[in-house]
C-alpha cells in the first residue's frame, strides 16, 4: 500500500519553491528540490523550541499556528497547555510523521513506550508498540503512509525498528557527513566523549574546522544542490552564501563552531544529532519537552489540542477570524519566498493577530527579509523587538540560522 499524494500538494510545493523557468538550470534545481521536499525531510525539527517557548511566552488561553516540519516543536508547545496549535507542512510525509507522534504521545501506555519509540527509535519492539497501540488510532491516509513500501519493500514504519533519526533527507545528509568526516580523517563522534567546552573547542579547532578550510570542501558546497539533504532550496541557499564574505562554506563552518563550542555537549541534542546521529543516553540527556519523563502526562493530556494539516500557513490563515490568533511560528519558509508571498502572509498574519500577538522566525542570513517586501502599513502595526532577537537567536543551541526574529501585534 501507498499514500496516495493529495490533489494539489505538488502544486502548493511547486509554489513555494520554483521561481524559474523549467529548463533553466536555476529551474531544474528548484524542481528537483520540489520533488525530494514531498518525501521526508526532517525526523527531527531542526530549530530550539526552548528558545520558541521563551519568545511565544504562552499562555493557556493562547491559539497558535506553526510550520510543523518533524513536529518535535509544536508537541513541545503542548507544555504550556496553550488552548490550541495548528500545525501545517506542504509535506505529505511531515503530516504522517506528526500525525504519528500526536498518535504515540496520546495512546502509547507509558513513558517507557514512548521514549522506546520515539527517543531511541531502534527496536524491533517499536512495530509492537505501533501495530498494538498507535495504528487503530490513525486516520487512513496517516496510516497508508506508514504501512506503505519503501525501498526493498520493507513498510515505511519499520524505520522506527531500523534508526529512524539515519532516515529522512536530513538524516542521510548527517550520515553521508560521517562518511566524508571519516575520508578526512574524522570520527565526529569523538566530540561526544568531550567533557568540558575547552575540549569542544579544540576538537573544532584542531579537526573540523581544517576540513571547512580545504579547497575540496569548498567546491563541493558551491554546488547548490548539495545543501538539499539539510533542507536548504536554491533560493536559501543563495541567502546563506550571500552573508558571508567566505560563501557558504564559511557560513556553515561559523554554524558548526557554534553548534559545537557554545553549548555543553550534554545540554545540547542537536549536537548529539548532528555527531551522534540520535539522542543521547542517559536519564538526563537533553531532549524535546515533549519526551522528557517530566512531561509525558502534560503532554498526552493536551495532545488533542493539536492538529496537523497538509496546507500552506496563508491559505490557513485565509480561513480564520480576525484576531483570533496569539502565535505564529514561520520556521524559515520566508527564505523560500517570493515578496508577493511574503506580503501576502504578512497581510493574513496581521489580519488574524490578536493584540499582543506574537511571530517568530528564523532565516539563513542575519537581516529580517521583511523590511522593502511587506508594505509599511502592514509592518507598522508590529513592533520588532531586535535586540531580544539577537540575545534569542545567540542562545538558539540548534545553531545554524543566521538570524531569530521576534515581532509583536501592536
Amino acid at each position: 500500500m501507498t499514500l496516495i499524494e493529495p490533489a494539489g500538494v505538488g502544486a502548493r510545493i511547486n509554489r513555494a519553491v520554483v521561481r524559474s523557468r523549467a529548463m533553466s538550470r536555476a529551474g531544474l534545481l528548484e524542481r528537483t528540490f520540489s520533488a525530494a521536499f514531498r518525501g521526508l525531510v526532517y525526523p527531527q525539527i531542526w530549530e530550539d523550541p526552548l528558545i520558541d517557548m521563551e519568545a511565544l511566552a504562552l499562555t493557556p488561553g493562547d491559539h497558535v499556528v506553526a510550520i510543523a516540519s518533524g513536529s518535535c516543536n509544536v508537541l513541545s508547545y503542548l507544555t504550556a497547555s496553550p488552548a490550541s496549535v495548528t500545525a501545517v507542512d506542504l509535506s505529505p510525509a511531515h503530516v504522517a510523521l506528526g500525525r504519528l507522534k500526536v498518535a504515540a504521545a496520546r495512546h502509547l501506555p507509558d513513558h517507557t513506550s514512548l521514549a522506546n519509540f520515539l527517543r531511541h527509535a531502534d527496536l524491533k519492539s517499536n512495530i509492537r508498540l505501533y501495530e498494538r497501540h498507535i495504528r487503530p488510532h490513525l486516520d487512513t491516509q496517516t496510516r497508508a503512509y506508514w504501512d506503505g513500501r519503501e525501498d526493498f519493500g520493507r513498510r515505511r514504519i519499520t524505520r522506527f525498528a531500523r534508526g529512524f533519526y539515519r532516515t529522512g533527507l536530513l538524516g542521510r545528509f548527517i550520515g553521508t557527513a560521517h562518511i566524508l568526516g571519516r575520508i578526512y580523517g574524522v570520527n565526529p563522534r569523538q566530540l561526544l566523549s568531550a567533557t568540558s567546552l575547552a575540549e569542544q573547542r579544540q576538537f573544532f579547532d584542531t579537526r573540523i574546522a581544517p576540513v571547512f578550510d580545504s579547497r575540496s570542501f569548498r567546491a563541493l558546497t558551491s554546488l547548490r544542490a548539495s545543501l538539499f539533504g539539510l533542507g536548504i532550496p536554491p533560493a536559501q541557499y543563495e541567502a546563506l552564501a550571500g552573508g558571508h564574505a567566505g560563501g557558504v562554506a564559511e557560513a556553515l563552518k561559523q554554524r558548526t563552531e557554534k553548534l559545537v563550542c557554545d553549548f555543553p555537549i550534554r545540554e545540547n541534542y542537536f549536537a548529539w544529532q548532528a555527531f551522534g546521529r540520535g539522542y543521547g543516553p542517559g536519564e538526563d540527556a537533553s531532549l524535546p519537552p515533549y519526551l522528557e519523563r517530566r512531561n509525558f502526562e502534560l503532554v498526552r493530556r493536551n495532545a488533542d489540542r493539536l492538529a496537523i494539516v497538509n496546507e500552506s500557513v496563508t491559505d490557513l490563515l485565509a480561513r480564520r477570524a480576525d484576531g483570533s490568533i496569539h502565535a505564529f511560528v514561520l520556521l524559515d519558509a520566508q527564505d523560500w519566498m517570493t515578496t508577493r508571498q511574503i506580503s501576502e502572509l504578512w497581510g493574513e498574519i496581521t489580519r488574524t493577530a490578536a493584540p499582543g500577538a506574537r511571530v517568530i522566525y528564523r532565516t539563513a542570513a542575519a537581516d529580517s527579509p521583511l523590511p522593502g517586501r511587506v508594505p509599511d502599513a502592514i509592518l507598522d502595526q508590529w513592533d520588532y523587538l531586535e535586540s531580544r532577537s539577537m540575545n534569542l537567536g545567540a542562545r538558539d543551541r540548534s545553531a545554524i540560522y543566521g538570524g531569530f526574529h521576534l515581532h509583536v501585534k501592536r
